[in-house]
């Protein structure tokens, strides 16, 4: 619903469809009547429940990024960036992170007062020459696995090599990878990753469909974020009924691996009818499928002709993106039906320019 009007929305996240799955919202009415509402307390204070303990057990084993994983949950994708950031580095190290990286990286980078390097766009060939010259005490590579204006994908296999060549910690952040990639376990296990240099942010507000995030690495790193990471410590923990809900959510996607196929579907639907269209199609194999409209004025004013016809797809502009490259963020999910995919094909047929 938009201004109480109803709309076929392609602007979520949701990826699987399971923010509204009947199995969650069990899930929730249970632990309400277990947990309450709130946590009460940051999660060193008292705020920490039964119920985020057994899921940072689960979403470490889930994504399995090292030998002996432990996770540590978050309120938000921001916060975990912000504290894995802050609590690894300081005056005196560097943080080579992607041009094209979430905005959250770039903040937590600023804020740990290390020292940031940024290289071109999923270029290793350009991040080794910077680590090559680097003489900081401690080095991160920080990079986003699929990118979230864009869709495509970081080169994690080579980003990992050049961790291992220069001693570098790897923060991959697959907020848009998680449920999506690698049997529904991430970027990571897609790309058959392992090691105790890699340090893995998944949030779970999107294909999970609750909210919050965690982060999954070895056990000295998760240690290192629990004794000193400021984003950790210092706030309320997550209500417990949303660990419930993600717990739920995190079994379907082990149990029906049919959404990921279903999604896989609509994504290629999408792609084969968008191929015909005035505006460049950016490479994604991802569910976030952009169409590069070039002019900010002209870009909204597709979305608004959309919106005429009870379609929403919100026109991302400049500074979320660079100037020139103001586009429709098509963002597609389990839940839509190839008849939603061909209804929006042929509004976009019918708003293209003679």
């Amino acid at each position: 619903m938009v201004d109480g009007e109803p709309v076929l929305a392609f602007a979520s996240n949701d990826y699987l469809g399971l923010a509204n799955d009947a199995r969650l919202l069990d899930a929730v009415r249970t632990a309400i009547a277990r947990y309450g509402v709130g946590a009460g307390a940051s999660h060193l204070a008292g705020g920490h429940a039964s119920a985020h303990a057994e899921l940072e057990e689960a979403l470490a084993a889930f994504v399995d990024p090292c030998d002996g994983a432990r996770a540590l949950s978050f309120s938000s994708g921001y916060l975990a960036n912000q504290a894995v950031l802050t609590a690894l580095c300081g005056r005196g190290d560097a943080i080579f992170a992607d041009r094209l990286n979430h905005a959250c990286l770039n903040d937590g980078a600023l804020l740990s007062r290390a020292e940031l390097i940024r290289y071109a766009h999923g270029d290793a060939d350009a991040l080794g020459a910077r680590l090559a010259g680097s003489r900081h005490r401690r080095k991160l590579i920080a990079t986003d696995a699929v990118f979230s204006m864009d869709g495509d994908v970081a080169p994690l296999r080579a980003l990992l090599a050049l961790a291992d060549a220069h001693d570098a910690l790897l923060l991959v952040d697959d907020a848009h990878g998680f449920g999506v990639r690698g049997e529904g376990r991430g970027s990571l296990a897609h790309e058959g990753l392992r090691s105790p240099r890699l340090v893995y942010m998944g949030t779970l507000g999107k294909a999970a469909g609750v909210a919050g995030a965690f982060v999954a690495a070895h056990p000295a790193v998760v240690e290192t974020l629990v004794q000193s990471a400021r984003a950790y410590i210092y706030t309320t923990a997550a209500p417990p009924l949303l660990a419930c809900a993600v717990s739920a959510a995190l079994q379907i996607m082990r149990d029906e691996p049919e959404r990921r196929v279903r999604l896989a579907e609509r994504i290629a639907q999408f792609r084969a009818g968008a191929a015909s269209l005035p505006w460049r199609l950016a490479a994604s194999d991802s569910p976030i499928q952009p169409l590069i409209v070039g002019d900010d004025a002209r870009a909204v004013a597709l979305s608004d002709r959309l919106r005429g016809a009870s379609i929403f797809v919100p026109a991302i502009r400049p500074p979320t993106v660079p100037v020139g490259t103001a586009r429709l963020r098509v963002s597609l999910s389990a839940a839509h039906t190839a008849a939603d995919v061909e209804r929006l094909l042929g509004a976009l047929r019918q708003a293209a320019p003679a």
